[in-house]
């Protein structure tokens, strides 16, 4: 009888260690459970350590040990682990599109049952779990984003005689706009505007209405935007792609050197740009205003990638893990990433008034990073590489004036077939 007991305990306590998964909680003798967190460039992301701290310190029961990897080898080395069913417990995907490749392999834990459990209202991510929902369950949690924003040069604007950028200026006001403090010839010249040469560039102001992605497959939609680019080029008010390749400069480099009015870019910037003029490597009056929307798109709508947290499915450890994810993606968290310079992926006016007191920060920048919705620059979605690979090839043919847009875009959607197809 002692024996059945014995053993009816165990099985009892091994049952109640399950949930949302099945995997049973592994524990050291002394009670602490360890979960491994793989992440890349640790030290450079210092809101991490500083969240890790944070969760050990009020969950003394769980211990964080870090996985660091460079950013250029991490996601080889993810997939080479977890493939090879690897304990890490959790883990950030670099280059959110991914997501569904790590789901369509198994390695991902659905989140629903733990958000639905802790009555996590989602919509305080702006949509940006859409990108990690598949089959109608949430595999990541949105950590942090970084957004599509109007960078802007003060010091020409004033020399132009020329307000500030609103916060709610349409597409069409920005092409006026640039025209206004375009000033200088040759190696003087001071552009109104400059769209980078990637083409989410030109076509994330096709996807900002959140009706349309780059796998649409239809591409007319970004129509209305190549020929703005190409209408620009032409008047001089932006520089041309073919400067932008024979230049050789970044486009932090063309801002920060005081070479361009507006720049669409994103969030991302923002802190570089701080780094640059507290360093005294760039002395550029600076400002910040919400992206630039189409007549027919609410204002606040804007693109961005969010970096998603998730749960390995082979991890024995799913309830602790999900005690720290909750943490770090959460209102704690999204404090303690705001006081270190990143953007959460939860909204929150609190959270964008602590990073905007940060030092050297300018001012209006907690307006200008208003949103009321995020859209995918890149949907996690099957072919989405091979996709966005094309689209490239096509935008730098079009902006080059190799092809009309209407033989671009027509490329495009035959190419699109083509892929999808095999």
């Amino acid at each position: 009888m002692k024996k059945f007991i014995a053993v009816s305990l165990i099985a009892l306590m091994a049952m109640t260690s399950v949930f949302a998964g099945g995997s049973s909680e592994s524990t050291t003798e002394d009670g602490v459970t360890t979960l491994t967190f793989a992440v890349w460039d640790y030290t450079q992301n210092v809101y991490l350590a500083k969240a890790i701290e944070a969760f050990e310190a009020a969950n003394p029961d769980i211990n964080i040990e870090v996985q660091d990897t460079p950013a250029a080898d991490y996601i080889t080395k993810l997939n080479t682990q977890l493939n090879g069913g690897s304990n890490v417990d959790m883990f950030l995907i670099k280059e959110a599109d991914k997501t569904k490749t790590f789901y369509d392999r198994g390695q991902l834990a659905s989140l629903s049952p733990y958000i639905e459990a802790a009555g996590i209202d989602m919509t305080a991510y702006n949509g940006t779990d859409a990108n990690f929902t598949f089959d109608g369950q949430i595999y990541g949690m949105p950590l942090r984003t970084d957004q599509y924003v109007l960078f802007y040069n003060k010091d020409i604007f004033d020399a132009a005689g020329v307000p500030y950028p609103d916060n709610d200026m349409t597409w069409t006001e920005f092409e006026e706009i640039a025209a206004q403090i375009t000033t200088g010839e040759g190696a003087n010249r001071k552009y109104g505007a400059y769209f980078h040469s990637w083409n989410a560039c030109v076509q994330n102001w096709g996807v900002q209405d959140g009706k349309h992605t780059i796998m649409s497959g239809d591409y007319e939609f970004f129509k209305p935007y190549y020929e703005m680019v190409l209408r620009m080029q032409d008047a001089g008010t932006c520089m041309s792609f073919a400067q932008i390749q024979a230049s050789g400069l970044s486009y932090t480099d063309v801002f920060s050197q005081g070479l361009v009015g507006m720049l669409p870019m994103g969030s991302w910037l923002i802190n570089t740009m701080v780094q640059r003029n507290l360093s005294g490597e760039s002395d550029v009056n600076w400002g910040v205003a919400v992206i630039p929307h189409a007549e027919d798109v609410p204002n606040g709508y804007t693109v961005g990638a969010t970096t998603p947290i998730c749960i390995n499915n082979a991890s024995k450890n799913k309830d602790a893990a999900w005690k720290f994810v909750q943490f770090i993606s959460g209102p704690e968290g999204a404090q303690i990433m705001a006081e270190n310079g990143q953007v959460p992926a939860l909204s929150g006016e609190g959270y964008l008034e602590t990073f905007a007191s940060a030092e050297g920060m300018p001012e209006g920048v907690m307006e200008g990073l208003y949103a009321t919705r995020i859209s995918p620059d890149r949907p996690a979605m099957d072919k989405v590489t091979e996709i966005d690979q094309m689209l490239l090839a096509e935008h730098q043919l079009i902006l080059l004036g190799e092809e009309t847009v209407d033989e671009g875009i027509a490329n495009m959607n035959r190419n699109y077939a083509e892929i999808m197809a095999n």
